[in-house]
């Protein structure tokens, strides 16, 4: 019997600081978030992180904290029951950090007589971050305790037609009305290191200025030439104008060099240069979250009052737009056409 998992990031299991605390302690201990041997990750983050940050992220996570939950949990479980309506087989939902494990979801299925799994990363680029962490846990998960299934994902879908066609819809309607100079795609970002690692080549991605424009297996795996592209894609379908949209990565943690340009650098470089309305659209998250609702939507609205800006608007994520959903069915449906052709 088929059936499918949902897997987003996660989310602590409430605002207060303890649960901030456990739930960053399993997020940035994993080896493919701050990928660094043992024990310099168990240095830097239960000695130093673990110790400074858990109070200001629950401060943050309070801001945006619904009555019913975390956003980012809420709209995962909306998305769930929505594509379950328009499948024939059990939808499963897990997180990969957090209290809702893959193995949960995985015994959720099994329970419902389920040996053949297609696992879907709620995520359209694929990083090592986000796409191979739940990949390698499901694997694990899959052989220590569920020998007897099967398990397929979705690779990664950032330059699907259907997908542009949809993202691009969702752009255009939300901001319908309103009058802006410049549209910025800000991604999550990573550290540079991270795109050099998952280079199958080994040699192709420079990060430079051409890398990402230069046909190469490597593009497979390579989050920033995924994030680029799908700005490029949308543009294209929007008939964008050069010059008023851009791409910046967001998020970064510590020290050492990430994708840039930075989001924060952006917005303020933008309003210094005189742009006065600006929209902001989070296309590397499928629901809105932490990073959409209170990195984006406050602290950028704040830099960009700061530098002159006036009028500061963001793109929700896909959340539980209709035609999102159709699309994860279509990919569910013809996973299992091809599982019966097989």
């Amino acid at each position: 019997m088929k059936g499918v998992l949902l897997v987003n990031l996660g989310s602590p299991d409430s605002p207060e600081p303890k649960d901030v605390k456990k739930y960053l302690g399993e997020f940035l201990m994993d080896e493919r978030v701050i990928d660094v041997p043992l024990w310099a990750r168990t240095l830097i983050v239960k000695g130093i992180i673990l110790n400074t940050r858990p109070k200001a992220s629950a401060k943050a996570y309070k801001k945006i904290w619904w009555e019913n939950g975390s956003p980012l949990i809420v709209l995962s479980e909306e998305l769930q029951d929505k594509v379950q309506e328009q499948v024939d087989f059990p939808v499963a939902l897990a997180m990969r950090y957090g209290s809702m494990t893959i193995k949960k979801g995985l015994q959720e299925l099994v329970d419902k007589g389920v040996n053949e799994v297609f696992l879907i990363p709620l995520y359209p680029q694929f990083a090592m971050a986000t796409t191979e962490t739940i990949l390698v846990l499901a694997e694990k998960v899959r052989q220590d305790y569920f020998p007897d299934i099967t398990i397929e994902s979705l690779p990664a879908f950032y330059n699907n037609p259907e997908y542009i066609e949809v993202l691009s819809n969702s752009i255009k309607n939300d901001l319908k009305g309103k009058d802006y100079e410049h549209l910025l795609f800000s991604y999550h970002g990573v550290p540079e290191r991270h795109i050099r690692k998952s280079d199958i080549t080994k040699s192709h991605c420079k990060i430079d200025g051409s890398c990402c424009e230069t046909a190469s297996k490597a593009h497979e795996f390579c989050y920033r030439h995924q994030c680029k592209e799908v700005t490029r894609l949308v543009a294209e379908k929007l008939n964008l104008k050069e010059n008023t949209y851009s791409t910046s990565f967001q998020s970064r943690l510590g020290f050492d060099p990430w994708l840039q340009p930075y989001t924060d650098r952006t917005i303020e470089r933008l309003g210094k240069r005189g742009v006065k309305k600006m929209a902001i659209v989070t296309p590397a998250f499928v629901s809105d979250c932490l990073e959409t609702l209170e990195e984006i939507a406050m602290e950028g609205e704040e830099i960009f009052h700061e530098v002159g800006g006036k009028d500061f608007s963001t793109v929700s994520c896909l959340n539980v737009n209709k035609d999102w959903v159709a699309f994860l069915a279509n990919r569910i449906n013809e996973w299992s056409k091809t599982q019966v052709e097989a």
